[in-house]
């Protein structure tokens, strides 16, 4: 764990610092044997040591995230959201740049993370604190506590593989949600919930800001970005293109998608 970083009296949980993130990109070429075969005697180089296209899905992106932040992250499919949290969460190597992480990171990117489909939603929420929280950690009380919360009801001891994708996301949600965390990343997660679950859920999560340092969301509904954020960034072609509230991210990045549609258009 890195020392604390201070800025303004205010903590930084995570800051990144012209931070970049590359892909490297492998081809598999239909070439038939006989002409890899001439590649390889023609050009023995190239063919061994031709350096791999890169696919840059970060760049230079500075930013910090204070205590108290619930952040939201918007952009296009393949804008980088879900990179960026990977790079905070542990998951990805930053090609280049500087990042602190002050504390521990509970990143979630699939409610179907450790599911078993053929066990109800009772096993199947043990299965998934085990695999959440850390040893210490009372997993009876977590279980007890998000099966209470998700009001799944008699449905909690059916199979998990008869729940609806709503009731999927409350047992999930409600789960993530049992314990503080100090940084809590919840990637597309939101999308199943009901109208009425998802104000629960970001009532829930808010009340754990008083115990956790910081959450990070990623959603493409501007309903949940609302409930659940006081702070936005929008990425668009993969640099940080917007920090700041909410309603006015939410604006810049219709408009990013208004001028994407019409340069369609034009086309």
């Amino acid at each position: 764990m890195n020392s604390t970083t201070t800025f303004n009296d205010k903590e930084v949980v995570v800051e990144l610092e012209k931070l970049n993130m590359l892909f490297r990109i492998d081809y598999h070429p239909s070439n038939s044997f006989r002409d890899q075969f001439t590649k390889l005697l023609s050009h023995p180089y190239n063919f061994f040591f031709q350096e791999k296209e890169r696919l840059h899905v970060i760049k230079d992106l500075d930013l910090k995230i204070y205590k108290g932040d619930r952040l939201g992250i918007l952009g296009v499919n393949g804008a980088g959201k879900s990179s960026l949290c990977r790079c905070i969460s542990g998951m990805y190597t930053p090609y280049s740049g500087k990042l602190k992480v002050n504390g521990n990171v509970r990143a979630i990117f699939s409610t179907g993370i450790g599911v078993l489909p053929e066990l109800t939603g009772r096993e199947n929420a043990r299965l998934i604190a085990r695999l959440l929280y850390e040893p210490e950690i009372d997993i009876d009380k977590v279980v007890e506590d998000a099966l209470e919360f998700s009001e799944l009801n008699n449905f909690v001891d059916t199979p998990f593989k008869y729940y609806s994708k709503g009731m999927q996301a409350r047992l999930f949600l409600s789960v993530v949600s049992a314990r503080p965390s100090d940084i809590l990343i919840l990637d597309e997660v939101f999308e199943g919930a009901d109208a009425y679950f998802s104000q629960k859920i970001a009532k829930r999560l808010m009340d754990m800001m008083e115990q956790s340092k910081a959450v990070i969301f990623v959603s493409h509904t501007e309903e949940h970005l609302r409930q659940a954020c006081n702070k936005l960034i929008v990425l668009n072609n993969n640099i940080l293109d917007y920090e700041g509230d909410v309603e006015g991210g939410l604006a810049h990045y219709r408009n990013i998608v208004t001028n994407q549609a019409r340069e369609y258009e034009l086309k």
